[in-house]
């Protein structure tokens, strides 16, 4: 075994990456897919081009790294979460498009479900109504609502589903019943569903009858990394050859592990499409008391499952896309940096990205984007410079909560993804939160998360301390900004944020 390969299937792009034994890239291939918007609130994919791209990617990345497909020992899946897809299990061909994560047609039955909290006999109503179980809110966000959405619209759906032969799955689940024909999902992916127990790590038939989905649609839960394996590549697939697949990891708790963050009180933000801050907390659930979610963070073989406190951000990178792509400002997602430093700050404004509401720490479906403070001063550079904060200004409120529940003061923050690239938006990120924002080598550790999933079920690496001692810091940004201005910035954005409420009635 010479490499291990990461399968980082994404919310615009899917990637195959190949990884040596210190955890260094050796080869990348990566292709975007399509986003379909049927009408306003909905976001599709579909699944067949998403494997079609995947297909592509492994054959990509083998090809440029020039090696033989038996050099690789383990096979590791990361995914966007949550994003929820019905197929035909003796066909393979799904029953409709891919629902993505940050679709909000579930609106109506999450509602619904809220005010239905007297017929469960869960403790809690209203959106919080499952918390106890799932260490979620009632939102559009996860997989379930998705489903029963599905099987409510779908013609057909839900008689071929209690027939058994409609199967579910996030990404995840579908990359592997591909490769594999196993239909498993593991412990982090389950517990972005709300239709997982926590605490026993199993489907919650008590959920699962309030929402009308058969059990039999729903696939084995299995551990994140699993030296038991749930199948291997067939040698006529895309990599040639069979390789187990023992890996697999929601994309930001692959980012977790990527970045090594196994010591309880460890923390890491993902800078993606979203934004998405995890908090070791260790063995403990720990219920949020301040909008964030309580998942897990990942499980390694038959070790116990190691949970974390997550605030998710909907919008951050998508809106330096649309930027380039809706609006035309700038050509490339890079050239947002430069035009936003052409500006000594943001001209008094605020750009709130509830595209899709908000998420952490409000959970307001009925919100919708708006800049606020416009004058006639402002400028295309101005309004760059408010995009990237807004970044920076959403992962504070986030930190803000974590603290909260926590009672864990960051000392830093490990910070990887697309964004990180961007210096004016660390620096302001470090300014904005008053610590020390720190940037690994290898930036990309979503990818790198599934490989150490993959690599450790093998023993390619032999346990985490191994996979700590290739964590190498690339760069630091000390806080520079004193602390009157960061407090006068921040009341500025918390006051734009409530401008976005009950957009929808």
């Amino acid at each position: 075994m010479k490499y291990i390969a990461a399968i980082d299937q994404g919310t615009t792009s899917t990637r195959c990456m190949l990884f040596n034994h210190p955890g260094e890239v050796v080869s990348v291939d990566q292709k975007e897919h399509e986003q379909i918007y049927p009408q306003p609130g909905w976001v599709e994919h579909d699944p067949l081009e998403i494997w079609e791209r995947t297909q592509e990617v492994i054959q990509g990345a083998i090809k440029k790294a020039n090696i033989h497909p038996s050099e690789i020992g383990a096979v590791g899946i990361t995914n966007q979460r949550e994003t929820t897809l019905v197929w035909d299990r003796k066909t393979g061909k799904p029953y409709y498009n891919a629902i993505v994560w940050q679709d909000t047609r579930t609106k109506d039955i999450c509602d619904e479900l809220a005010s239905d909290a007297s017929t469960s006999s869960t403790t809690g109503s209203d959106q919080d109504r499952f918390r106890p179980q799932t260490g979620l809110p009632l939102a559009t966000y996860f997989s379930g609502p998705k489903i029963k959405w599905m099987l409510e619209n779908v013609a057909g759906l839900r008689a071929v589903a209690e027939r058994g032969d409609a199967i579910f799955g996030n990404i995840d689940t579908w990359l592997i019943w591909n490769l594999t024909g196993a239909h498993v999902t593991d412990v982090t992916n389950a517990s972005r569903t709300l239709l997982m127990n926590i605490k026993t790590l199993d489907w919650d038939d008590e959920i699962l009858g309030i929402f009308g989905i058969p059990r039999g649609m729903l696939p084995k839960i299995v551990p994140s990394s699993d030296p038991g394996t749930w199948g291997a590549t067939a040698s006529g697939g895309p990599f040639g050859a069979s390789i187990p697949v023992c890996g697999d990891l929601g994309d930001q708790q692959a980012a977790l592990v990527g970045q090594t963050c196994f010591s309880l009180g460890e923390a890491k933000n993902t800078y993606g499409t979203g934004c998405f801050m995890l908090l070791n907390t260790g063995t403990q659930i720990i219920p949020s008391e301040s909008g964030l979610l309580t998942t897990l963070g990942y499980q390694f073989g038959t070790q116990p499952a190691v949970y974390a406190l997550e605030g998710s951000i909907a919008i951050t990178g998508a809106l330096v896309q649309w930027l380039r792509d809706n609006l035309g400002i700038i050509k490339s997602a890079p050239e947002v940096e430069e035009l936003a430093n052409s500006v000594q700050d943001n001209g008094g404004i605020y750009f709130v990205p509830a595209f899709s509401g908000l998420f952490a720490p409000y959970w307001r479906s009925d919100a919708r984007g708006a800049i606020v403070g416009m004058t006639r001063y402002i400028n295309k550079g101005h309004i760059a410079r408010a995009t990237l904060e807004a970044s920076a200004y959403q992962t504070r409120e986030v930190l803000d909560a974590m603290q909260q529940d926590s009672g864990v003061e960051l000392q830093t923050l490990k910070v990887d993804g697309g964004m990180v690239a961007n210096e004016l938006l660390m620096q302001f990120q470090a300014d904005i939160l008053g610590v020390p924002v720190v940037r690994p080598q290898i930036a990309e550790t979503t990818a790198l998360g599934a490989a150490y999933a993959a690599g450790l079920a093998v023993g390619f690496w032999d346990n985490p301390d191994d996979l700590r001692s290739n964590w190498q810091v690339d760069k630091t940004w000390e806080p520079e900004m004193d602390a009157g201005t960061r407090a006068r910035l921040y009341q500025g954005w918390k006051k734009a944020v409530t401008r976005t409420f009950d957009w929808l009635e």
